[in-house]
């Protein structure tokens, strides 16, 4: 017996029409759509601050609009965490959509999430829930369930546990469930979307230009097979599967709310063409505690970036940071950064390529510290600084950011509810058995490569990458394609290594964790990205590319592997 979970959304804002892609594009039990992440959860507090019906992805309702009546035709359940900060409200629209167009449906949401008033001063405060609420909505008849913050893979361990009568303590299926969830959870990146190869499978034929929504086949006994519907482009293989597990994980043990997944127990395999067998998770109890994100407003920020051409870079961008900071003495922002970005290559032939850039970032508490100030600072200096000024937008008013913050709380202090589409409101209690974490010893390594002639290279060659946020800190996952490479990599590639290549990591603490069975090295770098993705804090704010970057260094690599 096979559920067959499709997912049409890896973020809010993700191709409008997956959604009818996925619907008609091949045979599907469930269909899923995520759409929230830590910006996000920030950017629906700010919607709710002007309007408390809002809060939800209303992108939905619009895929909804042309979708539902597909959907009933075929049989296809939805399950989203499209509702956000607000699931009754979005649960209740869907439920008006529904009558105006006629379509006889059943909606169901989940609450409890929403811990906003004991956190004041937050714009949203909300617990991540499991699959379990989900689950009961399923097995009394939704149609459509509605969530608020759950984690990403509840969207596939509650309909898994509804589909095949799973109980809490089904630990090892709950744990195939959530690898399942999360290869699944941010749509195309497990179909060859940002994939580090792209470029290799462009070259055998395969067509990434518009990768297709992947789907799960789940089976009882928590195994699946990772693919996508016929005729869609993009590729499923074990590469483009490693690539999206190591993606925003850490360790070993890869905790949540209904089950901790042992992430060095996943075995991956080839079983055909676009189709890659996930199977042998083994799963422990969860965590006595759920993680809680808390978004609250950190203040304003504003930024300039002055363009610096031909000669004299470095005396020019001292000249103007001279000039901007006496200009700001007087009410000096509580933060300001400087980056000199040297895009400029001598004797250039076009400007743009003369030129470099240095970006100025500033924050402040008070909006007019960092808006007029600033502002009137950068354009009274248009024709009194260094020759060639010009800068690549005239700066702003000043903008709120947003800081994020985890933290945790115990289970049985987070009030879970499904309620159900006849409106009965069923408590979805606590985990029964938890187990309180801790790091795994180190695995064994394999055998050391053995020594030989070396060339100078970029990792890249022999290792793809992923990186992504969680709050201030970033994760690189890195894999070997070969078992050759691994044993390379896996003595190579330490934390001081690891530290050399990105001197941006330099001072924070970074963690190496080892996972054999994906040929998998994963990092997490504490702090890169400061006070989260809303503060804005570094050129790349949710270290996407830190990966690639990284595969861009050059070492000195075993010419057999080249």
């Amino acid at each position: 017996m096979t559920l067959r979970i499709g997912n049409a959304s890896g973020f809010y804002g993700d191709r409008f029409d997956a959604m009818r892609e996925m619907l008609t594009g091949g045979e599907l039990d469930v269909l899923t759509g995520d759409y929230l992440a830590e910006l996000t959860m920030l950017i629906l507090g700010r919607d709710r601050l002007k309007d408390p019906g809002a809060g939800y992805a209303r992108t939905f309702l619009r895929q909804l609009e042309d979708c539902l009546g597909l959907a009933r035709e075929r049989g296809v359940r939805i399950v989203t965490n499209a509702g956000g900060l607000n699931p009754a409200g979005l649960a209740d629209a869907v439920r008006k959509l529904a009558d105006r167009l006629g379509i006889p449906v059943r909606v169901a949401h989940v609450e409890g999430d929403d811990l906003t008033a004991a956190h004041p001063g937050s714009l949203a405060a909300h617990a991540y829930l499991g699959g379990f609420g989900i689950a009961e909505c399923l097995r009394a008849g939704a149609d459509i369930v509605v969530t608020g913050r759950v984690t990403d893979a509840a969207l596939v361990t509650g309909p898994a546990a509804a589909h095949f009568g799973w109980g809490p303590d089904a630990y090892d299926r709950l744990a195939g469930a959530v690898v399942a969830g999360h290869v699944l959870e941010c749509g195309t990146q497990a179909t060859g979307g940002n994939y580090a190869f792209f470029a290799a499978a462009g070259d055998a034929g395969r067509d990434l230009r518009r990768p297709g929504f992947p789907l799960a086949e789940v089976h009882e006994d928590g195994s699946c097979v990772i693919t996508k519907h016929p005729g869609t482009g993009g590729l499923v293989d074990v590469g483009t599967v490693t690539a999206q597990l190591l993606y925003e994980t850490g360790g070993a043990r890869y905790p949540g709310p209904d089950v901790t997944a042992r992430l060095d127990t996943v075995r991956l395999r080839q079983d055909g063409p676009d189709r890659v067998r996930i199977e042998g998770v083994r799963g422990e109890a969860p965590p006595p505690t759920l993680k809680v994100g808390r978004n609250r407003l950190g203040g304003f920020r504003n930024e300039v970036v002055f363009v610096l051409t031909g000669l004299d870079i470095e005396a020019k961008a001292t000249l103007v940071r001279e000039q901007m900071t006496e200009a700001l003495a007087k009410s000096p922002p509580d933060e300001v950064r400087w980056e000199l970005v040297r895009t400029d290559r001598p004797d250039a032939d076009t400007e743009e390529t003369a030129s470099a850039l240095l970006r100025l970032v500033v924050r402040d508490p008070g909006q007019d510290t960092v808006g007029r100030a600033l502002s009137g600072a950068a354009v009274e200096l248009a024709l009194a600084s260094y020759p060639g000024f010009h800068v690549l937008a005239p700066p702003g008013k000043g903008a709120p950011y947003g800081v994020f913050e985890d933290g945790y709380v115990p289970q049985e202090e987070v009030p879970h509810v499904a309620v159900l589409h006849d409106g009965r409101r069923t408590p979805v209690p606590p985990a029964r058995d938890t187990l309180v974490l801790r790091d795994l010893p180190e695995p064994p390594l394999p055998e050391p490569y053995p020594a030989g002639p070396t060339r100078r290279a970029p990792l890249g060659l022999v290792a793809g990458a992923r990186s992504g946020d969680k709050g201030g800190s970033a994760n690189v996952g890195v894999w070997a394609r070969s078992e050759e490479a691994w044993r390379w990599l896996a003595h190579t590639l330490t934390v001081d290594a690891f530290r050399g290549l990105l001197p941006e990591t330099g001072g924070l603490t970074v963690t190496r964790h080892v996972l054999p069975g994906l040929r998998a090295v994963n990092f997490t770098v504490a702090g890169i990205l400061g006070q989260g993705v809303a503060a804005q804090h570094r050129f790349d704010p949710q270290a996407k590319a830190l990966g690639e970057w990284l595969r861009s260094r050059h070492l000195d690599i075993p010419e057999a592997l080249l």
